[in-house]
């Protein structure tokens, strides 16, 4: 059986922020168990607006869209901005609605900020709205990320490191559960 592919998502623009290097250090991890792709083009969908939803799409939302779609799971890691979801994290998001890429999905979802709580209940509401497969075990909200890097930027807590490993085991687990239903 091929290793299963895995999107993965970052809410975060800015270069070597703490989000991308929590999804480097999950495929670094768990290279032999999936492949992990990142999604770099965020900053490039236009903005959502229902109107602008047509067919055929954006080629940037149509390729989005591909993406999702041939994916057999999605790992978004993403800070909180302002006590909510970062705006280009939410417009690819509303892209998503109405084509469904997220319906029964597997899905897991990793909030690391300085605080987190308000971007991570927010998404988990959206994640409901589109109908995506997220276990509570693919769920994690990971407070005052900066502290958990050493100076190298090198993930330094042994529990952090842990509970990144066991959220994405269980979109592991998740997706097996949706290969065996099919």
């Amino acid at each position: 059986m091929s290793k299963p592919n895995i999107l993965c998502i970052s809410g975060s623009l800015r270069q070597g922020s703490s989000n991308g290097k929590i999804l480097a250090y999950i495929a670094q991890q768990l290279n032999t168990e999936a492949n992990f792709e990142v999604y770099n083009g965020l900053d490039g969908l236009p903005f959502f607006s229902p109107e602008r939803d047509t067919q055929p799409a954006h080629s940037n939302v149509a390729d989005f869209r591909k993406q999702l779609q041939q994916a057999d799971g999605i790992l978004i890691c993403t800070p909180e901005y302002a006590f909510g979801v970062p705006g280009v994290l939410k417009n690819a998001l509303d892209w998503t609605v109405s084509s469904a890429e997220f319906s029964r999905k597997p899905l897991a979802l990793i909030t690391a900020s300085s605080v987190g709580e308000n971007g991570h209940k927010a998404l988990l509401n959206t994640f409901v709205a589109l109908d995506a497969d997220i276990s509570e075990e693919a769920k994690l909200l990971v407070p005052f990320i900066r502290s958990k890097f050493d100076a190298e930027g090198k993930l330094k807590d042994e529990k952090v490191m842990a509970d990144i490993v066991a959220t994405t085991k269980a979109l592991l687990g998740t997706m097996q559960q949706a290969q065996n239903a099919h």
